[in-house]
């Protein structure tokens, strides 16, 4: 019998440098990005362990409506029950682990399993287990149906968004989002979120992207790379025109003290009622770490949350939000959603070269984490800084 493979370990020293000052310290190593074998310990021990986004709750577009979700090969389920409560869930039977639910759609009755036609209602619940005693004996004293429903997972849903913590030992999602809550309260006020819509037309996009999910992250953090990647961007919103931001341990980007797309494209939108007069071209781009990309601007937020796929492989979802109904719905306002989506639409694509690019040069022994620039750079190590402590933490490293 071959000794059983011992867990690997990723390079302790490597770490530590990336937890220096930023004058001294690198960006985490190639294999961080590349290496198969760590994005599976990443998802168990790093993103599980946390507050995690799977997706959008408009996505369950109705009551007893059901969408599988693959987070990292991880088989989920968000299910939205006859009461319109969602919940996540492990999309396997509880009897011998087969796969439940293969494509989004309305559930008619209940959840069944396709190998022996075991059904759950949409609570999770386990409501019947035919011929588990027998030829027609479909109860059994012996087998207690309670202790056998779904697995849910604990989770929460935010600006539309769905969170899950795999691990169940995060601090309430409250508790880890009031810090962005407190800072955007000078911009929304106590209510300003609770007005966002998102549309039927124009208010979502999909992208995949040939690169590991941190560098999407990293690349969303800074506006360094402004004048060369973004350059119609920044004939409205200038690289000097922003700052840094980064703060809580959990949160980092930059903001623009000059964003000025209605000018610039002429759209007409309702703005949030609390935002400053004094600063109506303020915005903010902060990143939720680990995989969520939020915008706030007066006029509009947005979201992005980012699936990985593979090492190599990541899927960008954005979608777009309004404020309040009619500026989510009249058609007055049709020509101003679709001008700030095709917007935002041609800044994550000119994003594609620069990440894309990161992953290729990850694949280079010339490579060993990098530098980073003193002022610029200053979230994106905030960033590499939070990765690497929470691996320390995992006791992995």
């Amino acid at each position: 019998m071959n000794a059983p493979t011992e867990a690997k370990k990723f390079p302790l020293v490597q770490l530590a440098t990336v937890l220096e000052p930023i004058e001294k310290a690198t960006g985490l190593g190639n294999e961080f990005y590349t290496d198969g074998q760590y994005y599976q310990h990443e998802r168990d021990t790093l993103l599980g362990q946390d507050w995690v986004c799977i997706g959008f709750a408009d996505d369950l577009k109705q009551n007893s409506f059901a969408k599988p979700v693959d987070f990292m090969g991880l088989p989920l389920l968000m299910v939205r029950n006859r009461d319109g409560v969602l919940q996540v869930f492990h999309n396997v039977c509880s009897h011998r682990g087969m796969k439940l639910v293969h494509e989004a759609g309305e559930i008619q009755g209940v959840i069944r399993c396709g190998y022996h036609s075991w059904t759950y209602d949409l609570n999770g619940a386990l409501k019947g287990t035919p011929h588990i005693g027998g030829v027609n004996q479909h109860k059994d004293p012996r087998f207690a149906c309670e202790k056998h429903g779904l697995k849910a997972l604990r989770s929460h849903v935010w600006m539309g968004m769905v969170f899950v913590n795999l691990s169940g030992t995060a601090p309430e999602f409250e508790e880890a989002i009031k810090p962005l809550t407190d800072r955007w309260q000078q911009f929304l006020g106590s209510d300003g979120l609770s007005m966002i819509r998102m549309p039927q037309d124009s208010g979502s996009w999909s992208l995949e992207v040939k690169c590991n999910w941190k560098l999407a992250v990293e690349n969303y953090c800074e506006a360094y790379h402004l004048p060369w990647v973004h350059p119609s961007l920044n004939t409205y919103s200038r690289l000097e025109d922003h700052y840094n931001i980064a703060f809580a341990d959990r949160f980092a980007g930059q903001g623009s003290h000059a964003y000025n797309l209605a000018d610039v494209e002429g759209t007409s939108l309702p703005t949030f009622p609390s935002w400053p007069a004094d600063r109506m071209r303020t915005a903010e781009y902060v990143a939720l770490f680990p995989n969520v990309l939020l915008g706030i601007q007066a006029d509009h937020a947005f979201a992005m949350v980012l699936q990985p796929l593979a090492a190599d492989r990541t899927v960008e979802h954005l979608r777009l939000f309004f404020v309040g109904d009619e500026a989510a719905q009249d058609p007055c306002y049709a020509a101003s959603r679709h001008a700030v989506l095709a917007a935002w639409r041609v800044v994550f694509t000119e994003d594609i070269g620069a990440v894309e690019g990161m992953q290729a040069g990850r694949q280079s022994p010339g490579f060993q984490g990098g530098a980073f620039s003193p002022e610029m750079d200053a979230p994106t190590h905030y960033f590499h800084r939070w990765m690497a402590s929470k691996l320390l933490e995992s006791g992995q490293a």
